[in-house]
C-alpha cells in the first residue's frame, strides 16, 4: 500500500463550522459596535486561522492595538460555544471509522486555535483521531507544512505514505509545501474552481471516495 496515513484539515473538510464562526464574529463586532458580517463573508475570510479571520472581520479603521482586545474576545467566546451549530458532514464519521478499521493512521492539521481543535476532536472524533495539530500561538501556521511535519513525526509516518484532504487554497498549498499528495474536497469552505486555480488535481465529491485513493 503506497499510503498507511492521512491527514485532514478541519474547518470545510471533516466539520461545517461556519455558522459558529460567523455567530461568534458576530457576536464580537456587537459586543464592539462594529458591523455585523454575512455568513457569505465569513466564508471568504476563513483559511488563515482565527487571528486573519478577525482581522478581516474587522473595520479597516481599527488599530492593532484595539484589535488584539477584539480578537481576544473573539477567541474566548469562540472557544465555550465552538459546538453550537458545528456538525461533522454527512459521511465523515463513517469515513473516519473505516479509515480506522483499516489501520490507517489519521491527524487532523489545522489553522484553529489548539483549545478549540481538542474539544471538537474530543466530541466529534475522540478515540479514532489521537493526533490533532492546531495553532499553538508558536508553531508556524499553513501553509508552513511546519504543522504537517509535527503531525508526521507524531503518527511515524513518512510524508511520501501520506495523503493530505482539504478543502481551500492554503490546503493546496500546504500539501504542496510538505510533500504530501493532495485531495480535496468540493463540499467545504471553497469551490471547485477556486480549488483547481490554486492548483487542485484531485478531488472528491463525497466523503467515502477519499477510499478509492486507497
Amino acid at each position: 500500500m503506497r499510503f498507511d496515513t492521512v491527514i485532514f484539515d478541519l474547518d470545510g473538510t471533516l466539520l461545517n463550522t461556519l455558522e459558529d464562526l460567523a455567530d461568534c464574529v458576530n457576536h464580537t463586532m456587537k459586543v464592539f459596535g462594529y458591523p455585523e458580517r454575512t455568513i457569505d463573508e465569513v466564508r471568504r475570510f476563513v483559511g488563515n486561522g482565527i487571528g486573519l479571520l478577525v482581522k478581516r472581520a474587522v473595520p479597516d479603521y481599527v488599530e492593532d492595538e484595539q484589535y488584539q482586545t477584539v480578537f481576544n474576545e473573539f477567541k474566548k467566546y469562540y472557544t465555550d460555544n465552538c459546538q453550537v451549530k458545528t456538525r461533522p458532514y454527512d459521511g465523515i464519521v463513517r469515513l473516519i471509522n473505516e479509515l480506522h478499521q483499516k489501520g490507517i493512521k489519521i491527524a487532523i492539521v489545522t489553522n484553529k486555535n489548539q483549545m478549540a481543535v481538542n474539544e471538537l476532536n474530543k466530541k466529534y472524533f475522540n478515540g479514532i483521531i489521537n493526533v490533532a495539530v492546531g495553532d499553538n500561538g508558536v508553531r508556524e501556521r499553513k501553509p508552513s507544512p511546519e504543522p504537517v511535519k509535527e503531525a508526521l513525526k507524531l503518527l511515524n509516518s513518512k510524508a511520501e505514505n501520506t495523503i493530505y484532504v482539504g478543502d481551500s487554497e492554503v490546503d493546496v498549498a500546504t500539501a504542496k509545501n510538505a510533500g504530501l499528495f493532495g485531495v480535496y474536497v468540493t463540499w467545504g469552505f471553497r469551490d471547485k474552481k477556486q480549488l483547481v486555480a490554486a492548483g487542485g488535481e484531485h478531488f472528491i465529491d463525497r466523503p467515502e471516495e477519499l477510499m478509492s485513493y486507497l
